[in-house]
């Protein structure tokens, strides 16, 4: 974890304030994995493809190999002969992770039959447990859905990790850790988080796989 701390602030000096905040997202990440939880991740925009992003990050190996559990295998191979063989070593293990800018039909239907404001919050209605995470990303820190979404984890007893922009907005205060990179322009907002969600995917690969 400390090495790819450096490394990320060795490539970005401007992020050094931030190297607690982000590890400390990094462990209450590790942690919710650990207990058997989910990454709910969501935003606006170019926001919104950071959250899909970040679940391709998670969902299949991203530096480190990730091979199936051994039990998995061995089903495979026993139950289904030589399909179930290549499945088993072709598939990866998964850190689960959701987007929930992704699922179209969902979001218009919340959108038309309650409110656009509630499209990520109606799912964490339905998604969120105690043991899950809620990643919020939103460049001002002001985006309503967002903050709704917030509202509803803190509710159900997620933890919330959030990425802002310098001043953090109004959701700095629903967030249990809040990584506000030192940038107020969108475009130099969205570019400091890439490098920072890049950084804590790569630390909560190593400490689950190795």
């Amino acid at each position: 974890m400390e090495n790819i701390l450096n490394q990320l602030v060795a490539r970005h000096e401007n992020l050094g304030h931030l190297k607690e905040p982000i590890r400390k997202a990094a462990e209450i990440l590790i942690e919710s994995y650990q207990y058997g939880g989910k990454v709910l991740v969501c935003g606006n925009g170019g926001s919104s493809a950071d959250a899909g992003h970040i679940v391709g990050e998670l969902m299949k190996s991203f530096e480190v190999k990730r091979p199936l559990q051994t039990e998995v295998q061995q089903k495979l191979k026993s139950q289904f002969g030589e399909r179930g063989s290549f499945l088993s070593e072709k598939l990866q293990q998964g850190l689960p992770a959701i987007s929930l800018s992704e699922h179209t039909s969902l979001i218009t239907a919340i959108s038309n039959d309650i409110s656009g404001d509630f499209i990520f919050a109606q799912q964490v209605a339905g998604y969120g447990n105690a043991e899950d995470v809620l990643l919020a990303l939103s460049t001002s820190g002001n985006a309503q859905n967002v903050m709704d979404a917030l509202m509803v984890a803190r509710a159900k007893g997620l933890k919330t990790i959030g990425l802002t922009g310098e001043t953090g907005g109004k959701m700095k205060d629903l967030c249990d850790v809040l990584i506000n990179v030192p940038a107020t322009r969108i475009a130099y907002v969205q570019e400091l988080h890439l490098p920072v969600y890049h950084a804590l995917c790569m630390m909560v690969e190593k400490e689950i796989f190795g």
